[in-house]
């Protein structure tokens, strides 16, 4: 049975990740993180990180309290820094506020800085209390860790399928396979990642813009991704001409064609020029690219080549799968992925984590693919030029 102290933990740490939420998807390449000061029972203040560079969480919450912080406790989700980054220290702003307590929900993953600043506040005489809801502070950042972990940016495929299992028919019509509420949603999973990946097939066959529109975005678009080793996709795609040139990358082959190269970096598109394996662009070598530039997450969009292709390579995360209660009725339309699968049901990939939820009609199942073979993650990168 939990202790008072205990289910007061717990109370207090959820209003810390209900304020960190605030902060998804406008703080990378940093963590996303909440924090709440607390004294006798009663909320003083609260903060959230809002964006890299800007204040962390416990700076804005401790300017909000001023001097009620002394001997105050303060809930936050992720263990406060001890080093200088973009911004000071936070260790030293909570010791010179005079907290009595703070109570951390996961350590930073960074392995050169964890458990560095719960150590230095506890040497100082505060009282530090860890992993408070730890699991949910971790999912909450999973693509953060999985970034200063492994140098890798974190991968999500999301996808749109009938009931029997197709996401398109044979004419390559898809819209609209799910409701308006399930597409809704997937403009909330773009407004929180940095980029989002096609297949140059995706481009041709729907012409997506790929753009955050169903919710308020102050940040700028997330770029758009397209991978294109012949450079297809044409000039006057939505993509392209959706107002910010700006934001969209195509990943080339050497092949590419020169002329059209131009046409694209005039009208003010990036091209990228990636190496090739057997089935196109070497999408690990893109994502590599893509978190030297401190991409920290990823959602890929299809089409069924490129998921394939990324399923094989494990570069897959992490999958949100809606079916509509459709039924194509056939054999002839696009599944999920092109190519080889798996020769014998034992080695389909499994899916952990599970999360089941019905959107009005649609059933949206969240899950990470378990990969018992899974290739080692990309280089580490200097994990303390992420931090700050």
């Amino acid at each position: 049975m939990k202790t008072d102290q205990a289910v007061a933990d717990e109370r207090f740490m959820r209003r810390a990740l209900a304020m960190a939420r605030r902060g998804l998807g406008r703080t990378s390449p940093n963590p996303t993180v909440g924090a709440v000061i607390v004294k006798d029972g009663e909320v003083l203040a609260a903060g959230y990180h809002r964006a890299a560079g800007k204040p962390h969480a416990e700076i804005e919450a401790l300017a909000r309290a001023g001097k009620r912080a002394e001997r105050a406790t303060m809930y936050v989700t992720l263990e406060p820094c001890n080093h200088h980054g973009r911004t000071p220290p936070c260790t030293e702003a909570i010791l010179e506020s005079g907290l009595g307590c703070v109570v951390v929900g996961m350590r930073d993953p960074n392995p050169r800085v964890a458990g560095g600043g719960c150590e230095k506040l506890r040497r100082q005489g505060v009282e530090v209390r860890e992993g408070v809801l730890e699991a949910e502070c971790c999912r909450l950042n999973e693509a953060f860790v999985k970034f200063v972990t492994t140098g890798a940016p974190m991968v999500t495929a999301k996808t749109a399928m009938t009931l029997d299992g197709f996401t398109a028919t044979v004419s390559g019509d898809s819209k609209w396979i799910t409701g308006e509420r399930s597409r809704h949603l997937v403009h909330r999973l773009r407004d929180r990642v940095d980029v989002v990946m096609v297949g140059v097939g995706t481009v041709l066959a729907d012409n997506p813009r790929l753009t955050v529109r169903a919710v308020r975005r102050a940040n700028p678009q997330p770029y758009r991704v397209i991978v294109d080793s012949n450079l297809r996709t044409p000039k006057e795609a939505a993509v392209v001409a959706c107002g910010d040139p700006e934001r969209t990358i195509i990943a080339v082959g050497k092949g590419a064609p020169r002329v059209r190269r131009r046409e694209f970096s005039d009208a003010g598109v990036e091209l990228v020029e990636c190496p090739e394996g057997p089935d196109g662009i070497d999408i690990g070598a893109l994502l590599g690219i893509l978190a030297a530039r401190e991409v920290v997450n990823v959602l890929v969009e299809g089409g069924a080549r490129l998921l394939g292709s990324m399923l094989r390579e494990r570069l897959i995360d992490k999958v949100y799968i809606f079916r509509a209660p459709l039924l194509l009725g056939g054999s002839d339309g696009v599944p999920m992925a092109f190519g080889p699968g798996a020769d014998e049901i034992r080695r389909c990939l499994k899916l952990k984590d599970l999360r089941v939820r019905r959107i009005d009609n649609d059933v949206l199942t969240v899950g990470y693919p378990e990969y018992p073979d899974r290739r080692p993650g990309l280089p580490k990168k200097d994990a303390a030029a992420f931090a700050g």
